[in-house]
C-alpha cells in the first residue's frame, strides 16, 4: 500500500476513534440515566399497584409514573441508536484494518509464490 494511502486511512481512522470515544462517553451518561428513570418508573409502578385511592391513583400516575414511564422509554430508544451508531463506526475501524493488513501481506505472499 502506498504511504499516502496508508497515511489518509490512519488519519480516518483517527478521526472515527475520536466519534467512537464520544459516542461511548454519552452512552455511559445515558446509561446512568436510564438507569435512574428505570428505579423511578419502577418504584412508582408498584406505589399505583398498591394504592387503592382511585383518585390519589391517578394523580401518582399523571406526577410520576407516566413522565417516568415516557422518558424510560425514550433513554431505551436512545441507548440502541447509539449502540447502532458504535456498531457502525467500529465497521469502518475493523474494515480500514482488514484493508490495511491485506495490502501489508501482499508482498509478502508474492515473495513466497515466487
Amino acid at each position: 500500500m502506498e504511504s499516502h494511502v496508508r497515511k489518509s486511512l490512519e488519519e480516518w481512522k483517527e478521526e472515527i476513534g475520536v466519534l467512537l470515544h464520544e459516542i461511548d462517553e454519552e452512552y455511559e451518561q445515558v446509561k446512568k440515566e436510564l438507569q435512574v428513570y428505570m428505579y423511578k418508573f419502577s418504584i412508582t409502578k408498584q406505589v399505583v399497584q398498591s394504592t387503592a385511592n382511585p383518585d390519589l391513583n391517578r394523580k401518582i400516575r399523571d406526577l410520576y409514573h407516566e413522565p417516568f414511564q415516557a422518558k424510560y422509554n425514550e433513554l431505551k430508544e436512545y441507548i440502541k441508536d447509539l449502540e447502532e451508531k458504535k456498531r457502525v463506526f467500529q465497521m469502518f475501524v475493523d474494515k480500514i484494518d482488514k484493508v490495511k493488513d491485506k495490502e501489508e501481506t501482499k508482498p509478502y505472499a508474492a515473495a513466497l509464490t515466487e
